[in-house]
């Protein structure tokens, strides 16, 4: 990916970032320094915080990248797929019901998440819920369409 630009954060910006990691996800970055990057040939954006890309932003909304979800261990919004899926949602496929195990109860549709496997807890992907955290077990239907995963340009991405 093609960089377009990069420039810091100015202090309100990063209290805007740091807000709604906080609300979202639960999770402070506490970094020191703040870069937004953008790109020549895609829609990404991305923030760094002190050189890693830990977030990113999704239809303007900034929420962690994979890599900044596994740095911050968030514990708000976040799905938890059996080994089954692990390969699927790995290559950035949409998550069925079936490959579900858990999901905190605070995911409405249209929320940003993460997705973890139940066995060591690693973020894999980040999506978009298309039902309530409730709602997402169960024996058939997509319940979240991926949006970033490992191995992604986005995850393959350094500052």
């Amino acid at each position: 990916m093609q960089v377009k630009s990069r420039h810091h954060l100015r202090s309100d910006a990063v209290s805007d970032v740091e807000t709604a990691l906080e609300e979202q996800l639960g999770v402070s970055p506490d970094g020191d320094a703040y870069e937004r990057v953008e790109f020549e040939d895609t829609d990404w954006e991305v923030v760094l915080i002190d050189g890693e890309p830990r977030v990113a932003y999704f239809d303007e909304e900034p929420f962690l990248t994979v890599r900044g979800a596994n740095a911050y261990e968030p514990e708000k919004r976040l799905v938890t797929v059996d080994a089954g899926a692990i390969s699927f949602v790995s290559d950035g496929a949409d998550v069925m019901r079936p490959g579900i195990t858990e999901a905190t109860d605070d995911i409405s549709p249209d929320d940003l998440v993460v997705i973890a496997e139940e066995s060591h807890g690693k973020v894999l992907a980040v999506g978009r819920a298309r039902v309530d955290g409730d709602d997402m077990t169960g024996n058939e239907g997509k319940v979240i369409d991926s949006l970033h995963h490992v191995g992604d340009e986005l995850y393959e991405f350094s500052g």
